[in-house]
C-alpha cells in the first residue's frame, strides 16, 4: 500500500499538456479552426440567452428597481475581473478543459477534479433546464403564431402530468447532430443565432429609447444598496457561460492572441446589452409592472408596440437554442479533457476524422435528453451558481500561485495590476456566494464529497499523470 505522503503527493501532482503532446498523432486531438470573431460570438451566445427578455424586468421589479442597471454593471465588473484571470491562463495553456485544466496546472490533480466535477453538474443541469425552457417557449410560439396547440402528454414529463417532453428531446438531438460535425459548423450556427438575437435586442432598444421617461427612474434605488447587490447576484447567473470560450482553446487557431479577446470581449459586449435593455425597460414602464413572464413585451405594448411580443417569443426560442448548443459544446470539451487525462474513462476522448468527440457527444446528448424529457429540474438548478463561483475562485487563485511558482514562464497575456485583480475577483465571487441559502451549500458539499469519492475510487488510480511525468523527464 502506498504511503500517506505518496498518496498526498499523487493527489496534488501538477501536470498539464503532456497528454496532448503524446496524443498529437492519435484520434484524441481537436482541430484548430476557430478565430477571434468565432470566440466572441460563442461567448455572447452563451451569456445572452432568453433570460435577457425576462431576467432584466423581473430583477428590476423585485430586487433593485431602475438601479438594476448598476446591478448588471457590478456583475459585469466581477466577471471581467475573473475573465482577465481566465485570459492569462488560457493564453498560456491552449488546451481544452477551461478551469479544470488551469487548476490542474496550478493547484494539482485532486482540486482540478473537484472543479471539473462541479462544472459538469453546472453544464448538465443548465443544459436540461434550457431544453425544458425551450420546449415551453416553442410550444407557446406554435400556439401564438400558428394556432397549433400540442397536447400536454408530449410537452411535459411524468412528474408534470405528461408522458414525455418530446420538444426537449428533439431539440437536444438536433444540437448533438450539429456537435458531431466539424466545430466550424457549430461556430457558424452560433454566429447566425447570435446575429438574430442581437438584431432583435437592437430593435427593442431603438423602439423603446425614444419613449424613456426619467420619471420612471425615480426613485432610482427603491431597494437601496442591498437591492443593487441582490440584483447583481441574480444577474451574475446570466454571465456564467463565458468560461465556455476557454473550453475552445484547443480548437482556436491563435489561442495566445484570440482567447483573451473572446473571453473579455464577450463579457463586455454582453454587459452593454443587458444594461441597455434594462435602461429601456425601466425607462418605458414603472418598474413594479415588470414582474411577469414577459416584461419586455409588457413594457413595449404600453407604448403601442404590442407586435414586438411575438418577435420576442421567436427570439427567445432562438436564444435558448444557441444557449443549449453552447452548454453541450462546453461540457463535451470539459469531459474530453478530463477523460484524456485518465480521470474519466479514456474511451470518451476519441475523436472522429473531423476532429469532433462523436462518442462523447452522443452519450452526453442522450443523458440530457432523458433528464429533460422525463424529469423536473427543481431546486438542483441552484447548484449551477455555486459550482461556477467555486471554479472562478480557484482560477483566480491559480493565477496568483503560478506567478509565484513559475514566474519566468511565457505569458502572452498578463493580468494587469497584480495581485489586485485576482484578489478582487476572488472577493467578488465569495461575496456573491454568501447570498445563497444554507441548503445550497449543503448540496454543494454533498456533490463535492461524491466527486471526491469518484476521484479516489477511479480517477487517481487511472490518471495518466505518472506516465506524463515520466515522459517529461
Amino acid at each position: 500500500m502506498a504511503a500517506p505522503t505518496q498518496l498526498r503527493r499523487a493527489a496534488f501532482r501538477r501536470s498539464i499538456g503532456f497528454a496532448l503532446q503524446r496524443d498529437t498523432a492519435t484520434d484524441r486531438t481537436l482541430k484548430r479552426t476557430l478565430g477571434r470573431f468565432d470566440l466572441v460570438a460563442m461567448g455572447v451566445g452563451a451569456i445572452v440567452g432568453a433570460g435577457i427578455f425576462v431576467t432584466t424586468g423581473v430583477a428590476a421589479a423585485t430586487k433593485a428597481g431602475p438601479a438594476i442597471m448598476l446591478s448588471f454593471v457590478l456583475a459585469g465588473v466581477i466577471c471581467v475581473l475573473v475573465a482577465l484571470c481566465y485570459s492569462e491562463l488560457a493564453a498560456m495553456t491552449p488546451i481544452s478543459g477551461s478551469a479544470y485544466t488551469y487548476t490542474r496546472a496550478t493547484l494539482g490533480e485532486s482540486p482540478a477534479f473537484l472543479v471539473g466535477w462541479n462544472l459538469l453538474l453546472e453544464y448538465a443541469v443548465a443544459g436540461a433546464a434550457v431544453a425544458i425552457g425551450w420546449s415551453g417557449l416553442f410550444t407557446a410560439m406554435l400556439d401564438s403564431l400558428f394556432g397549433v396547440t400540442l397536447p400536454p402528454e408530449i410537452t411535459s414529463g411524468p412528474a408534470d402530468g405528461g408522458v414525455i417532453n418530446l420538444p426537449a428531446l428533439l431539440v437536444t438531438a438536433a444540437i448533438i447532430g450539429v456537435l458531431i460535425f466539424d466545430v466550424k459548423l457549430t461556430a457558424a450556427v452560433v454566429k447566425t443565432l447570435v446575429a438574430v438575437t442581437i438584431t432583435v435586442l437592437m430593435v427593442v432598444i431603438v423602439i423603446g429609447a425614444p419613449h424613456i421617461s426619467t420619471t420612471n427612474w425615480t426613485p432610482f434605488m427603491p431597494f437601496g444598496v442591498n437591492g443593487i447587490a441582490a440584483g447583481a447576484a441574480l444577474a451574475f447567473f446570466a454571465y456564467l457561460g463565458f468560461d465556455i470560450v476557454a473550453t475552445s482553446a484547443e480548437e482556436t487557431r491563435n489561442p495566445a492572441r484570440d482567447l483573451p479577446w473572446g473571453i473579455i470581449g464577450s463579457v463586455v459586449l454582453a454587459t452593454g446589452l443587458y444594461v441597455a435593455v434594462s435602461a429601456v425597460l425601466t425607462g418605458v414602464a414603472p418598474y413594479p409592472t415588470l414582474n411577469n413572464a414577459a416584461p419586455v413585451a409588457t413594457a413595449l405594448a404600453a407604448i403601442g408596440a404590442g407586435w414586438i411580443g411575438k418577435v420576442i417569443l421567436v427570439a427567445s426560442v432562438i436564444a435558448l437554442t444557441k444557449g443549449l448548443l453552447m452548454l453541450c459544446y462546453g461540457q463535451t470539451r470539459l469531459i474530453f479533457a478530463m477523460s484524456r487525462d485518465g480521470l474519466l474513462p479514456r474511451a470518451l476522448c476519441r475523436t472522429s476524422h473531423r476532429g469532433a468527440p462523436v462518442r462523447l457527444s452522443l452519450l452526453l446528448g442522450a443523458g440530457i435528453a432523458v433528464v429533460a424529457a422525463l424529469l423536473p429540474i427543481g431546486t438542483v438548478a441552484e447548484l449551477v451558481n455555486i459550482g461556477a463561483l467555486f471554479a472562478f475562485v480557484v482560477v483566480a487563485l491559480g493565477v496568483v500561485i503560478l506567478r509565484r511558482t513559475d514566474p519566468d514562464r511565457s505569458r502572452p497575456f498578463r493580468v494587469p495590476l497584480m495581485p489586485l485583480v485576482p484578489i478582487a475577483a476572488i472577493a467578488g465571487c465569495i461575496w456573491l456566494a454568501t447570498t445563497f441559502e444554507s441548503l445550497t451549500w449543503v448540496r454543494f458539499a454533498v456533490w463535492s464529497a461524491l466527486g471526491a469519492a469518484v476521484y479516489f475510487g477511479y480517477g487517481r488510480r487511472h490518471s495518466l499523470a505518472p506516465t506524463q511525468e515520466g515522459a517529461a523527464a
